[in-house]
Parts: structure tokens; C-alpha cells; sequence
């Protein structure tokens, strides 16, 4: 597993709670009164403000996260999208979950099949992440995105 500094770390944060929150509608909009992955994406945010976590709170957040995505398993989108906040959260602890968000959200394209390209996804996923960590995104792609969900274009 790549050891990420600190600032790399902070940076995949910052990566992760966008994408989490990019597609936090697709929950909002089917639950509107379950916050617990908005929560997620506003923990992570204060480790991003503060540079500080309590283990104990980044771990509730993400595991109310992924709760409420098994309360949505019914609606994939919305599940896929509170995945996203449980992973991004986690991020504070464990940088590579910073790839989660990203591969949820690629999930929702192709699930969704909407009128997103899972390339135009792919695009604007990698050119919101800061140069320097793209060459560890596509690392990951390469060794644990499906196919399905692989960069078309």
C-alpha cells in the first residue's frame, strides 16, 4: 500500500469529499430526511479544516454512512452515493479510501445510465485531483476498477 503524506493525504480528502458530495443528490433526493451521509462529507470537511480526527467520530460517521446505504439498497444510486460519504470520511484515517467516492460515483454513471459518459466521468474525476496523485488514481484503476466501469474514451 503507497504511504501518502500528510498534505497528500489532506489533498485526497479534499478529492473525496468534492466526488462524495458530487453526487450526494442521488441520496438527498430519494431520503431527505436521513443526513447521515452529509454528516460523513461535513466530518470529513473538519479533518480538511482542522487537519484533526478523533478516530471514534470519523469511524461513526462512515459506518452511519454505510448504514444508510444499506437502508437504500433498493434505490442503487442513492446507495452508491451514501457509500461515497462513508468512504470520503474515511479518508481521514486511511488515504486510499480516497478512491471510494470516485469509484461510486462511476458506479452511479453506469447504474444510472445516464446521459454522463462514464468518460466524461472519468475526466473530470481525474482533473479534480491534484497532478501529483493522478499516477496513484490510475494505480488503482488499474489494479481493482472492474472493467465495466473503465475509462471508454
Amino acid at each position: 500500500m503507497k504511504k501518502f503524506s500528510k498534505q497528500d493525504q489532506k489533498s485526497l480528502a479534499i478529492w473525496a469529499a468534492d466526488c462524495a458530495e458530487r453526487v450526494l443528490p442521488y441520496f438527498e433526493n430519494a431520503y431527505p430526511n436521513d443526513k447521515r451521509p452529509r454528516k460523513a462529507i461535513e466530518a470529513c470537511r473538519e479533518y480538511i479544516r482542522t487537519g484533526v480526527f478523533k478516530m471514534a467520530d470519523i469511524r461513526k460517521a462512515s459506518l452511519d454512512s454505510h448504514a444508510a446505504a444499506r437502508a437504500a439498497k433498493q434505490n442503487p444510486a442513492a446507495c452508491y452515493a451514501a457509500r461515497a460519504a462513508g468512504q470520503a470520511v474515511a479518508t481521514a484515517h486511511v488515504a486510499q479510501h480516497a478512491f471510494g467516492p470516485a469509484y461510486y460515483s462511476l458506479k452511479i454513471v453506469a447504474e444510472a445510465n445516464s446521459q454522463i459518459k462514464l468518460a466524461e466521468e472519468h475526466n473530470w474525476l481525474t482533473s479534480h485531483l491534484p497532478k501529483n496523485l493522478r499516477q496513484a488514481w490510475e494505480d488503482w484503476q488499474s489494479q481493482r476498477l472492474p472493467k465495466h466501469l473503465a475509462k471508454t474514451q
